[in-house]
């Protein structure tokens, strides 16, 4: 069946998937389809035992791929979150067999409880939308209902044992007190900022240099393996072109769908709105005046589009006319709601609303009934031929996948065969294809592939692709020729940086020589200061971002040089503290619950680590864990190799 004939499933199935998504890449256990049914593990599979369960090689790439295909970790750093996801997948696995042993336990209706609140939109006008729907929903995730309450359930405990860590947090007065003059604690300094382009001229290396560090660093400059491809491709437009229903399987959609294309009560207006809200009060009566003289020349005969533009301040309808369609489901404010049923189509009025004031003119008026199968005709035809399309894609790209693999050294004949484009594409690693675009799963299904083996069929931007591997080059170390300019670039960098940091020094051992005067010393270096606003330790300083860079202002006396302190950018400060001013009193009460809220929720979370971090080690301790690091660590170096 359409999505188009099915948007409240579509949005349900967006919700679920989301939901695992989350749960999945946050909880880094449970939610993840498993690997081991139907056979044993290999220990060369096997990265860590906990109890009587294992987690795996496979597991452990669903995640990765997981959290690829949602862009939330740049590939470059995967390898080094690698192990920090593994530990706690350990260390969730670790407090889920403690559960366990504590008799912890989770009931059918907590469950469907939990589920209701994290996916409301399974119960359609409060009621559930029925266990067909439901598991071909998770169908679509690759989960069972079983598995994913199952999973669900386990979470729960999880969440259940580490409540224990945040009870009892009690904060005495004193330390709100205390929590309070740090934080609004305020300081004004002078400061001088050192950036790294500025020694960039003294920190040029002669090529002789260059070629030394090469020498001494060559394992740094390696040519990555790279790999000759033939890529299949299938393109939806193209397909779409080709395919053209007839009008007996439009009427036959229409016939089968006829609910999709009821339509409610509707009206056409036009409006324009003069803002009130945000506006001083006094100005009321004169944008009421503006308001009513536009509703005068709409009554008169006036261009309503032309006015609209020129003054509606409705960003959503102002360039096309100040139109809407309003429907009777809340979601227009009441009084402009009201507005457009009361008017007769060709009548106008002047509406107040929260907003301001809108001239309104209601257009046209259709009563709720089935749109006619000529006026929805396009939409199915549309749709029609995107689920055809589909269909063929995924057809051919099963189709040439198992051809490929008959026969890979004639890619052409496969590509000519089923209708696909051939691109030829040398050295490549992990860069887009232009005629696939950005597709991490490209990329991640060709990874690991030798020579003469055939990818899946990934599905990237509207497209279709198979890859099969014609050649490998290995990697190699690269010529001092080749990286010449990389070499240069490191040498600089690192010369600069060093740079920045010998003439922070010579700041400050000149600032204090000169009795203090940080702007004297600076001048005679070439460097200039600024002067801050007064600010607290969590604020910001204009010029230098979060005011944590300053923070040597706190523990210097009125006069002291403080420094050097980094900031992301490169850049080092060098600062003279201004003036302290001690915190208001008064503003305490205000924030006292803040304050005491903010220590409980650190301390609990300082507990929750402490508290886990015990769990796992007395498992590892008495060999409920093991992990098999060597796994790991190969793990590690195949994403490395490919990042």
């Amino acid at each position: 069946m359409f999505d188009l004939f099915r948007s409240r499933e579509k949005t349900v199935r967006i919700m679920l998937g989301g939901l695992l998504l989350v749960v999945a890449v946050s909880m880094l256990t449970y939610l993840v389809p498993n690997y081991n049914t139907g056979g044993s593990t290999g220990s060369e599979m096997v990265i860590a035992e906990v109890g009587n369960d294992t987690i795996t090689l496979p597991e452990v790439q669903k995640i990765v791929q997981m959290t690829m295909r949602s862009r939330q970790l740049p590939p470059e750093i995967l390898p080094n979150y690698l192990p920090t996801m593994i530990d706690q997948m350990i260390t969730e696995r670790a407090l889920y067999l403690q559960a366990q042993k504590l008799g912890y336990q989770v009931s059918d209706t907590e469950v469907a409880e939990t589920i209701r609140q994290m996916v409301p939109n399974l119960y359609q006008d409060g009621k559930f939308i029925g266990t067909a729907q439901y598991a071909a929903l998770l169908a679509q995730q690759n989960m069972s209902i079983e598995q994913f309450e199952g999973d669900l359930r386990r979470q729960i405990m999880i969440s259940r044992l580490r409540d224990i860590a945040m009870e009892g947090t009690i904060v005495t007065p004193a330390e709100i007190e205390a929590a309070f003059k740090k934080k609004a604690e305020r300081a004004k300094v002078e400061y001088v900022k050192l950036t790294a382009d500025k020694y960039k001229a003294e920190s040029q290396p002669t090529v002789t240099e260059m070629q030394e560090f090469f020498k001494s660093n060559s394992s740094r400059y390696m040519v990555p393996e790279k790999k000759n491809l033939a890529v299949l491709i299938a393109d939806q437009s193209k397909l779409e072109a080709t395919i053209v229903p007839t009008d007996a399987d439009l009427q036959r959609a229409y016939n089968q769908n006829t609910q999709a294309f009821t339509t409610p009560e509707r009206v056409k207006v036009h409006h324009i709105l003069i803002m009130t809200k945000d506006k001083p009060p006094a100005e009321e009566a004169k944008l009421k005046a503006k308001a009513e003289s536009l509703l005068q020349q709409v009554r008169n005969g006036a261009d309503f589009a032309k006015l609209a533009k020129e003054n509606s301040e409705d960003p959503g309808s102002k360039d096309n006319g100040g139109e809407y369609w309003v429907q009777r489901n809340g979601q227009m404010v009441k009084e402009f709601e009201d507005a457009a049923f009361n008017l007769k189509p060709g009548q106008s009025d002047l509406v107040k609303t929260a907003y301001g004031y809108h001239v309104f003119q209601v257009v046209e008026r259709q009563a709720a009934g089935l749109r006619t199968f000529n006026e929805v005709k396009g939409d199915i035809a549309a749709q029609w031929k995107k689920q055809r399309v589909n269909d063929i894609l995924q057809r051919a790209g099963d189709q040439a996948t198992a051809a490929l693999k008959k026969d890979p050294s004639h890619p052409e004949k496969v590509a000519a065969e089923f209708n696909m484009q051939l691109v030829t594409v040398n050295n490549y690693t992990n860069n887009d294809i232009p005629e696939l675009g950005p597709s991490p799963d490209f990329s991640q299904a060709v990874a690991g592939l030798k020579k003469g083996e055939v990818s899946q069929a990934v599905a990237a931007n509207n497209k279709v692709a198979v890859a099969v591997v014609t050649d490998v080059v290995p990697p190699h170390p690269s010529t001092f020729e080749e990286v010449q300019n990389q070499v240069k670039d490191t040498m600089v960098q690192n010369r600069s940086v060093a740079a920045v940091q010998r003439h922070a020094q010579e700041l400050i051992e000149k600032a204090n020589a000169m009795g203090g005067d940080l702007a004297k010393a600076a001048k005679s270096m070439g460097l200039e200061t600024k002067t801050t606003s007064e600010f607290e330790r969590g604020g910001t300083v204009e010029g230098v971002g979060s005011a944590s860079y300053l923070s040597g202002a706190f523990d210097k006396p009125v006069g002291a040089i403080f420094g050097p302190s980094g900031t992301p950018d490169g850049a080092t400060l060098v600062g003279k503290v201004l003036s302290h001013a001690a915190p208001d009193p008064a503003q305490m009460t205000a924030q006292r619950s803040v304050i005491r809220d903010e220590i409980k929720s650190q301390r609990a979370k300082d507990r929750a680590t402490l508290f886990e971090a015990g769990i796992k080690d007395a498992l590892v301790k008495s060999g409920k864990i093991k992990i098999h690091q060597d796994v790991i660590d190969r793990l590690i170096a195949s994403y490395r190799s490919n990042s």
